[in-house]
């Protein structure tokens, strides 16, 4: 299974506005979100193995840390003519199999992957309630095949810290996935 690692963009950068839809058709504005929360961006898709790795244990993060003050957004910009698994409507049915307690959205011109230098499945992004990045990288140190369990930990670090008022959290690893499926004419020439 080939595999990428994240861009690891500048912390501080301010989030790219975007408007997107949901599998299911519905409207999602970044600009709509509540300002006094901060927000996590997350870059799955549904046929990636390291995201079927670890989307369960996502899923639970995301309702638990909603519940704390969180909000999550879920993008999936993958080229559905290369897969097809990854169409609009088998997202939807992906979101509602496992109850995704957050918008699943379509980026269908793959512009909102490249604004945020999203490079691979999964890639995360966690900004404080001013929009400014404080986290970007891995879910945690297990992936397919190595023993470690799914824990969230290096995520769940960084949420808190942002949950808290603190500063971002000095340990930040590059998430490590398989590449976005470009369509020809949006690949970037990122190396």
């Amino acid at each position: 299974m080939p595999k990428r690692e994240s861009r690891m963009p500048a912390l501080g950068s301010v989030a790219a506005d975007f408007v997107l839809s949901e599998g299911a058709g519905r409207v999602f504005r970044l600009a709509d979100r509540d300002r006094a929360l901060p927000f996590l961006i997350a870059f799955i898709c549904n046929h990636c193995p390291y995201v079927v790795h670890l989307l369960p244990a996502f899923v639970e993060f995301a309702r638990a840390y909603r519940a704390r003050g969180l909000d999550t957004v879920a993008i999936s910009a993958n080229d559905p003519q290369l897969y097809p698994a990854d169409a609009p409507e088998r997202m939807a049915e992906l979101a509602a199999r496992l109850d995704f307690p957050f918008p699943y959205l379509f980026d269908a011109t793959q512009s909102v992957a490249l604004a945020y230098g999203a490079i691979c499945t999964p890639d995360f992004f966690l900004y404080d309630a001013a929009g400014r990045l404080v986290y970007r990288g891995q879910f945690d140190d297990s992936r397919p095949g190595n023993p470690l369990a799914v824990t969230g930990a290096s995520l769940r670090a960084a949420a808190d810290a942002a949950l808290a008022g603190l500063p971002p959290v000095a340990a930040q690893r590059a998430s490590i996935g398989c590449s976005i499926k470009w369509r020809a004419d949006r690949a970037p020439d990122w190396g």
